[in-house]
């Protein structure tokens, strides 16, 4: 009798606690349908290990372990991000759908729809059931993406949105933590119709564990921005995806904010798939690893399949008492493709000599018109513009904030929106002050 893998035992065990929380919900034949393909994605795939390529530099143990690890909640007094911009707010708790703590979904505005994921799920015909799980199948090839599979097969929450005209206000999604073992899956799905525009804010920690998957369908002509701020919370463990498709001059952006966090890994897969379409990824993270171990990944895939297209990757990552920061990024350029002008730069900044940063850049090109290039630094606070700051009569530790404040700002900038990228440079600057 052959053996089990210990893998396979893992995978079972994983399902197995999935299927418990499916068990007591009612789902239609459209969401049943997805969730099925999906399970068959994942066992085909397997769950991620430490020697797979995309994995060796951070543990996908704590993220596929049957049960999540204790994560405490994080207790602050600071207003959360965003509280001051004009948003519709929708609320999910330890993963479920909060009503009473949301806007009214259902008055959203013209030009949009809303639905819950638990709602829609529930009748057997529904627009999203072209669209819900596709981007993510497709994102498998040609690096799988078992978690993500693993988020289709098992969600039960989480918001679908359809945009047919141009949205002025931001949809705001919040997490909330509040249960120390709690493990949420939201997956949400974006389809913006040729021509519309919509912003997309999230921030909160979300869970114990949190694994999201977002899917953007951007049709021709269509704008949009997404700017996540993933919460503090020291002890959490999260891994997000994002898949994204872009018709024929289109444009899509996303930047993330993290601070704290036991382990957080994003992936992001973009494809370029219209011509003169544009995709901007953005990031900057603070870690420190003085009090819980601080681990950073930034995992992102850009395709480009279209002529005339053009997308930036800036990542930036600040480390010190042991935290570690890992960037795997690729571009992709298809054959046919032409007139690509493709971008991408990761750097981390070290203030002690403890921390790591672990960088794979990647380009693999097909096509002989374009412009490519990639880059990637690791250093200390450059001593020179230190002394320039301290001769000018500023402290030291003042001078070496305003320093790591300029260093993330290259990031920051990639937000289209001034009001929210203030937003987002006051609260790097508190917490830059307050080291913590």
């Amino acid at each position: 009798m052959a053996e089990r893998h210990p893998r396979s035992d893992a995978l079972e065990a994983r399902l197995a606690a999935c299927r418990q929380g499916l068990a007591q919900e009612r789902a239609g034949a459209w969401v049943t349908r997805a969730r099925h393909e999906a399970e068959q994605r994942l066992r085909a795939l397997g769950l991620p290990g430490p020697r797979d390529e995309y994995w060796r530099f951070t543990r996908p143990d704590l993220l596929t372990a049957p049960e999540p690890a204790t994560a405490e909640p994080f207790e602050t007094d600071e207003p959360p991000v965003f509280d001051e911009i004009d948003r519709l707010k929708i609320v999910f708790t330890d993963g479920r759908f909060d009503p009473r703590a949301s806007d009214d979904i259902s008055e959203a505005g013209e030009g949009i729809e809303i639905v819950t994921l638990l709602e829609a799920g529930e009748s057997d015909l529904h627009w999203a059931q072209e669209h819900y799980g596709r981007l993510e199948a497709a994102g498998q090839q040609p690096v799988p993406r078992p978690l993500a599979a693993l988020n289709t097969a098992c969600a039960r929450n989480g918001v679908l949105i359809r945009v047919t005209g141009k949205v002025s206000r931001p949809v705001s999604l919040i997490y909330r933590h509040y249960q120390p073992q709690s493990d949420a899956m939201l997956h949400h799905l974006v389809l913006l119709e040729e021509g519309a525009a919509l912003t997309l804010l999230e921030n909160g920690p979300g869970a114990a564990r949190f694994n999201t998957v977002l899917e953007v369908n951007a049709a021709d002509g269509a704008r949009f921005d997404h700017v996540r701020a993933q919460g503090r919370d020291h002890a959490r463990i999260a891994v997000t995806h994002i898949f994204a498709r872009l018709g024929c001059e289109s444009g899509f952006s996303s930047f993330t904010l993290t601070a704290n966090g036991r382990m957080t890994r994003n992936e992001a897969v973009v494809t370029l798939a219209g011509d003169d379409s544009t995709a901007h990824l953005a990031g900057a993270a603070l870690g420190d690893g003085a009090d819980t171990p601080f681990h950073h990944d930034d995992t992102v895939f850009v395709v480009h399949g279209a002529e005339r297209c053009e997308s930036r990757q800036v990542f930036k990552k600040v480390l010190r008492n042991g935290a570690v920061g890992v960037f795997q990024g690729k571009i992709l350029v298809k054959q046919g493709a032409q007139k690509t002008d493709g971008y991408q730069m990761s750097q981390a900044l070290m203030l002690d000599g403890d921390s790591q940063f672990l960088a794979k850049p990647e380009l693999e090109i097909y096509a002989d018109d374009v412009a490519c290039s990639h880059g990637s630094t690791t250093g200390a606070i450059d001593e020179e513009a230190l002394f320039y700051l301290r001769s000018r009569g500023i402290p030291r530790r003042q001078a070496e904030n305003l320093l790591v404040l300029a260093f993330l700002d290259a990031a920051v900038e990639e937000i289209r929106d001034e009001a929210i990228a203030n937003d987002i440079r006051d609260r790097l600057r508190g917490w830059v002050e307050r080291r913590g």
